[in-house]
């Protein structure tokens, strides 16, 4: 005998919907700015050939909620690198303009996987153009460039191990071990476009390049001031905190153990694996339930009386 639930009453599904329309556009409206509806119409409605195939892995991942905790995660192991983050501090403005340099990333991300492909090189161009501008000296005393391709290489294994991670942990559909060596070899397509010497095709070359890169890394000041602000002050209403705080704890609990003392952040493995992790998969499924809601019909228009 089938089990008969109760009818949902319309009101309750309308503001349900209203409910998911708003959380959604709250959402687009931080991570793609006042000119996200036009930047997705050049990306989304635009002809033309793609750099990757609809059933790429770089699309699977990078359309994917998980990228709100691989972004912040990505930030934080980012960070570790004196010179990178010399040029972040230096020049990005991540305190005064922390959306705008989201946005900006956003797009980036979403030209290069979803765009057609001259807008993809616009916006690689565009790229490349601002990095020859921006040099200087660390705190060290050595020079740093954004167009260092060791540099950018670091920035873009760091991103893109990441990004992977917290696909693999909270992404809806994880890639297989063929899907993931695809999604590296994927994204060393843009990563030469940008200038990066040698990215990595292959998990297993992802990992050896990070492990090559570890005599470089250290907690700096300024990386350690970094993550203060990304993690305990970033410039949110207080009704949006309590998320957030869940989205920095997923971050944090997917940083290997040897990233987590220089930033002095704590590694608790069991905490970790439950109550972190829980909360986790839930924050990302209610990003995924806001951000892939339906668009909403417009309201009927009032009638004209003559």
């Amino acid at each position: 005998m089938a089990l008969l639930l109760p009818r949902i009453p319309d009101v309750v599904t309308d503001r349900l919907a209203a409910l998911r329309s708003r959380a959604g556009s709250a959402v687009f409206s931080r991570v793609a700015g006042d000119e996200g509806s036009g930047r997705r119409a050049r990306i989304l409605g635009a002809d033309g050939p793609r750099w990757f195939a609809d059933d790429a892995p770089i699309r699977r991942v990078h359309g994917d909620a998980s990228m709100f905790v691989g972004g912040l995660r990505a930030l934080l192991l980012q960070s570790l690198h004196p010179l990178a983050m010399a040029g972040v501090a230096g020049h990005s403005g991540f305190r005064g303009d922390p959306w705008g340099r989201l946005q900006r990333t956003s797009y980036f991300l979403a030209a290069t996987t979803f765009g057609p492909a001259d807008e993809a090189q616009r916006v690689i161009e565009k790229i490349r153009h601002v990095h020859s501008f921006v040099r200087g000296t660390a705190p060290d005393g050595r020079a740093y460039s954004a167009s260092d391709p060791h540099l950018l290489r670091w920035v873009h294994v760091a991103e893109i191990d990441s990004f992977l991670a917290a696909h693999d942990r909270y992404g809806s559909e994880p890639l297989d071990p063929a899907g993931r060596d695809r999604y590296v070899a994927d994204t060393a397509r843009v990563a030469r476009a940008l200038g990066v010497a040698d990215p990595p095709e292959t998990t297993a070359e992802l990992a050896e390049q990070i492990d090559g890169y570890r005599p470089e890394l250290r907690g700096t000041p300024e990386a350690r001031d970094a993550a203060r602000f990304l993690l305990l002050e970033p410039p949110l209403p207080l009704t949006a905190r309590v998320p957030y705080g869940v989205l920095a704890a997923a971050s944090v609990g997917l940083l290997p153990r040897w990233a987590r003392a220089p930033l002095r952040l704590p590694w608790f493995p069991v905490t970790e694996a439950t109550a972190v992790r829980a909360g986790g998969t839930l924050i990302t499924a209610g990003i995924r339930w806001a951000t892939s809601a339906p668009p909403q019909p417009a309201p009927p228009m009032p009638p004209v009386h003559p």
